[in-house]
């Protein structure tokens, strides 16, 4: 048992925003379960593979940060997935994955840490929202729906939470250089009726002030700064990240 660092719990760690989110807490010096559906283990952190749209998958993550650490303080949800099509044509099991990955997931490794983040003395909780958790795209339903409702969540938690200490904020950024982004290009051009070369500047950037994607490690600083000392006070919030995307 190594209790003399803190521990965190990171999904969605197999690459982009979850892998950057992995190395900056590892260089904090902070212990890191990077779980991810498949555990490569050529990640940084200890390689843990659940599968998050279950009950069952959330619980053993929570319980094997515990077993390997003895402790946890830090939970970051960022585990995502990505669907465009108009409502009308939105596959219902694509929408039951989408909702139970990127909104109960958040809730139920809450739940499950719970106990471990009151023992704690720094216990955060960070959801890597997006910016829209705060306005909408079409041919988003699920997504759309799921960070908005993960705001809604970071703020119980936070209320929730201020009696011991626990921390809960929601991180918001704009379109970031992913392979979710990426792989959204072709649908994207299906669904606006662009070609696909359009799609990055036309349709992705278009709502960006600033016109470029962000880098995944701009969102991992943004996690560290929120999961040390200078976190402190942020609770409850959405931490803006999108380049002038809700400026509007």
């Amino acid at each position: 048992m190594r209790d003399d660092r803190r521990a965190a719990l990171v999904t969605g760690a197999a690459g982009g925003i979850g892998r950057a989110i992995c190395a900056r807490m590892i260089a904090d010096g902070i212990d890191v379960l990077a779980v991810d559906l498949r555990a490569d283990g050529d990640g940084p952190g200890e390689a843990f593979a659940a599968d998050l749209t279950t009950r069952e998958g959330n619980r053993a993550a929570v319980d094997a940060a515990l077993e390997r650490f003895g402790r946890l303080d830090v939970v970051v949800a960022n585990a995502g997935a990505q669907h465009v099509a108009p409502v009308a044509e939105f596959p219902e099991d694509t929408w039951d994955a989408m909702l139970a990955l990127m909104l109960t997931s958040p809730f139920l490794l809450a739940k499950h840490a719970w106990p471990a983040l009151v023992a704690s003395p720094a216990p955060r909780v960070i959801a890597i929202a997006s910016a829209h958790a705060l306005a909408a795209s079409p041919y988003k339903a699920a997504y759309v729906a799921a960070k908005h409702g993960v705001l809604g969540l970071v703020k119980t938690l936070a209320l929730e939470g201020a009696e011991h200490g626990i921390l809960a904020t929601a991180v918001c950024p704009g379109f970031v250089r992913t392979p979710l982004v990426e792989r959204q290009i072709a649908q994207q051009a299906q669904a606006h009726g662009v070609p696909e070369e359009r799609v990055l500047e036309e349709i992705i950037l278009e709502p960006h002030a600033v016109k470029r994607l962000i880098e995944p490690e701009e969102v991992a600083d943004v996690v560290g700064f929120l999961a040390g000392d200078g976190g402190r006070s942020f609770t409850g919030a959405a931490v803006t990240m999108d380049l002038g995307w809700t400026a509007r």
